[in-house]
């Protein structure tokens, strides 16, 4: 079953990609967002989820896997319109409606918007998954100015107060919320200090907004990727480093969007009912202290 996987990370070329948040579309090769195997059981039949960041990489992997579990998806995307399109595409091949809304999670406003339109166009809320993320590697703290650090801090951590936030209306009795956060909150980045930093925040964001939201019937947990290959990767390294990107792990490879993509349909499900302000950890043996 971990054959593609693994002919993957032989097979992938030096490559780079000059802009943020990259496109899925230029990648070689292109990630892995659902396994063929996978079989949806109806796990979120009915519902509807919005997904930032899904466009692409883990979004994408979250929107196809939701939508075969019975799903509409509505996706939010900065301004990759070709990747959007093609991930509305998968999830319409599903038979499951999809929302493509473009625009900057970084905004009060626009994560406003983005939910009343996905709940005027499904009639409802039931999953917010928080992913949109960017990340710019720097030799050192001097390097980081200050209008760096608060486009990655609005972009990664801001953004998840605002969507919560303009979805808590729509989500009491039974709504869900799931966070993407990264193992880099707990190990660490020597070259992706304010990225790290954010990924930090989020995990406190999601166990203080658990418990603050429990009384609600609301559930809060979160997913702390290990090296995973996705639009952000090329988008941030330089060539020779995405070669390799994956090889340091236990497991001597990147994940695939593919293997996160059922974490997400456990969070999202009643299977894990019993279940708040935690975080999974799918890291291919980069271990971390949780």
């Amino acid at each position: 079953m971990n054959e593609p996987f693994e002919k993957q990370q032989k097979e992938r070329p030096a490559q780079h990609q000059a802009r943020q948040p990259g496109r899925e579309g230029a990648m070689q090769p292109r990630p892995i967002f659902i396994r063929d195997d996978y079989r949806g059981s109806g796990k979120l039949d009915g519902q509807a989820a919005l997904i930032t960041g899904g466009d692409s990489g883990i979004g994408r992997a979250v929107a196809v896997h939701f939508a075969r579990e019975g799903a509409d998806v509505a996706i939010v995307y900065l301004d990759e319109h070709d990747d959007a399109n093609e991930t509305r595409r998968l999830v319409e091949a599903e038979g499951r409606r999809c929302l493509t809304i473009a625009g900057d999670v970084g905004a009060e406003d626009f994560c406003r918007q983005a939910v009343e339109e996905t709940v005027q166009a499904f009639g409802r809320l039931d999953v917010l998954v928080n992913n949109a993320a960017e990340q710019h590697a720097v030799g050192g703290l001097e390097e980081i100015t200050a209008q760096q650090i608060e486009r990655t801090f609005r972009t990664n951590i801001f953004g998840y107060f605002f969507m919560a936030k303009a979805a808590l209306p729509h989500l009491d009795g039974n709504g869900r919320m799931i966070n993407t956060t990264s193992v880099t909150a707990y190990h660490g980045h020597e070259q992706l200090l304010d990225y790290a930093s954010t990924k930090g925040a989020i995990v406190s964001f999601t166990r203080s907004l658990a418990r603050s939201l429990a009384e609600r019937g609301i559930r809060v947990n979160g997913v702390a990727p290990g090296p995973i290959w996705t639009p952000l990767i090329p988008a941030t390294f330089p060539a020779d480093k995405v070669e390799s990107f994956g090889a340091q792990t236990p497991m001597g490879r990147a994940g695939q969007p593919a293997e996160l993509g059922p974490a997400y349909v456990y969070l999202a499900a009643e299977d894990s009912s019993y279940m708040t302000g935690q975080v999974l950890h799918l890291n291919g043996g980069d271990f971390v202290e949780s």
